[in-house]
């Protein structure tokens, strides 16, 4: 895995999850580390917002690759993660919504 032409760095110093490195293509330790490394070489001064995001990361992009060979760039990167907005809501709130009584 690289970035740029240079290896992609881990990032164990984070949170180390994977003992056999990168993986993709579900949802797991490997895919896990691999959707915090991304984010945290993209968010290079904010190690924060990759602990916060790669789990919610590797769910819609990481355990959605499909092929041996892929290419992510930064615009995909910040349009994955804007794509859902976590609401809080208790069921019974959702439940009412659901049935129109908001």
């Amino acid at each position: 895995m690289t970035v740029d032409g240079k290896p992609l760095d881990p990032r164990v110093d984070l949170r180390a999850m994977s003992k056999v490195g990168f993986e993709w293509g579900y949802s797991g330790a490997g895919p896990m580390q691999l959707a915090l490394a991304i984010l945290a070489d993209h968010h290079v001064d904010n190690d924060g917002v990759a602990l916060r995001d790669f789990k919610r990361y590797c769910e819609l992009v990481i355990a959605e690759i499909d092929r041996d060979e892929w290419t992510i760039d930064s615009a995909r990167i910040d349009g994955s993660l804007n794509e859902v907005t976590d609401v809080p809501l208790t069921l019974e709130q959702l439940m009412s919504r659901v049935k129109g009584r908001n």
